[in-house]
């Protein structure tokens, strides 16, 4: 039997733990403050949901759940082999809260404001910075129509962001509809402009000859392909031609979107306009953003409108917006710096056999102060205590001598460690 975890899976140390808990902990504090409200999802869907959501190339990385006894039985003798799964795992928190909420609308306030917190799986090639199994956390916006929800959701999204303080930052803001209106005057016709986007989409990765290599590997002339990335990458575009470039209702909408969200940024970061930035899921619809780090690099959030969405569940439209951190990656960020949870303070009592319950009420005159752990006391505690400091303990305290309290990590000399032998 193996001992390790299943491929591109993590398990966590308690002060690794304790650390991802905080990181919860405040994010879920800041969006409370702004109104949202926690649900939980199932980590399996149905695979027809799931290979029905435009999620992009995240499609690809679905972990397929095969069908149980008979009816996988079945499958395998029909020799189908699209039918031998039923569900999986769920890729991120979109799809799931999207059926969610066609389940329950009745029950729902409108318009519905909800935080997710949970994991999420996808079949990647293991490698740094990408686990087949990820936290992710989301707020989203149901049921409203207005680009106040963007608003609301980049300022609540950067203001949580800022109480885990990872430093200066920059959001990003683009509109599905603003690049496909740039996209068709640069020569592309209507029904290319998702298959372009796909491919401006990984601009980061592979460079601006690499997205021209692949426009024209799908067959669109070099023409349009250069015209496109010079106004895309090369600051062609600006802010203040976005109305010469677009719909006036749409750009009008859209400029004011990034000017309340400046505003209520407070200069603790900028919201700037970006014209390439698409976001990989197909079912985005309207506006865009992610949230770079500054100090290091990378994003550190990303989300968009998805308003056709759940209509696929209903046969209505519903509008539709979220915002996702990625918690993964702020938490590498700040176990690499070695934060470490702001928690109560750790103590223990050492107790002999039998002796529990009065061991217990002695803990619970220090619980107001402390975590209190109850110890069984070895013959010789030296090393007891020891591991008690690595673990974080601050304070040791002998039911058999309650006044002798033991200051553990820097308040603990090595002469009183040597008498505790």
């Amino acid at each position: 039997m193996r001992i390790t975890p299943a491929e591109g899976m993590n398990e966590f140390l308690p002060k690794e733990v304790e650390l991802r808990d905080a990181m919860t902990e405040k994010i879920v504090e800041v969006y409370r403050s702004f109104g949202f409200t926690k649900i939980t999802t199932p980590a399996l869907e149905s695979i027809e949901n799931l290979d029905n959501s435009d999620g992009g190339d995240n499609l690809r990385l679905i972990f397929r759940v095969l069908k149980r006894g008979k009816k996988l039985e079945d499958a395998i003798e029909k020799g189908e082999p699209s039918e031998f799964c039923d569900l999986g795992l769920r890729y991120d928190l979109t799809l799931p809260l999207a059926r969610y909420w066609a389940n329950n609308r009745a029950r729902l306030p409108d318009p519905f404001k909800c935080i997710q917190i949970d994991r999420a799986y996808r079949a990647e090639r293991p490698q740094k910075g990408r686990s087949r199994e990820f936290v992710q956390c989301d707020v989203d916006v149901i049921g409203s129509d207005s680009l106040d929800s963007e608003v609301e959701l980049i300022t609540v999204t950067a203001r949580a962001l800022t109480a885990l303080g990872i430093g200066a930052f920059t959001v990003r803001v683009n509109d599905r509809r603003v690049l496909r209106d740039v996209i068709k005057s640069c020569g592309f016709s209507e029904d290319c402009c998702s298959s372009v986007a796909v491919t401006v989409d990984k601009l980061d990765k592979i460079g601006e000859d690499g997205v021209r290599d692949e426009l024209v590997g799908k067959g669109y002339p070099a023409e349009c392909a250069e015209k496109l990335i010079g106004s895309l990458c090369r600051n062609a575009f600006t802010e203040d031609e976005i109305e010469k470039r677009t719909d006036p209702a749409v750009a009008s909408d859209f400029c004011r979107m990034i000017r309340r969200a400046r505003e209520l940024s407070r200069g603790d970061y900028d919201v700037v306009f970006d014209p390439s930035l698409v976001r990989g899921q197909g079912y985005y619809t309207g506006a865009v953003f992610e949230i770079e780090s500054t100090e290091f690099g990378g994003t550190v959030a990303g989300g968009g409108r998805y308003d056709g969405l759940i209509g696929r569940f209903i046969g209505e439209n519903v509008p539709a917006v979220g915002f996702s951190i990625g918690f993964e990656r702020i938490y590498s960020i700040l176990s690499s710096e070695g934060r470490s949870a702001d928690a109560k303070k750790k103590a223990a009592v050492f107790y002999g056999d039998g002796e529990v319950v009065e061991a217990t009420k002695l803990a619970d005159t220090m619980r107001a102060e402390y975590d209190v752990s109850l110890v069984t006391r070895k013959k010789k505690v030296g090393k007891q205590l020891a591991a008690l400091e690595e673990a974080g303990f601050v304070r040791a305290v002998f039911l058999d001598r309650p006044d002798e309290i033991k200051q553990l990590g820097q308040g603990q000399n090595n002469n009183e460690k040597e008498e505790l032998k």
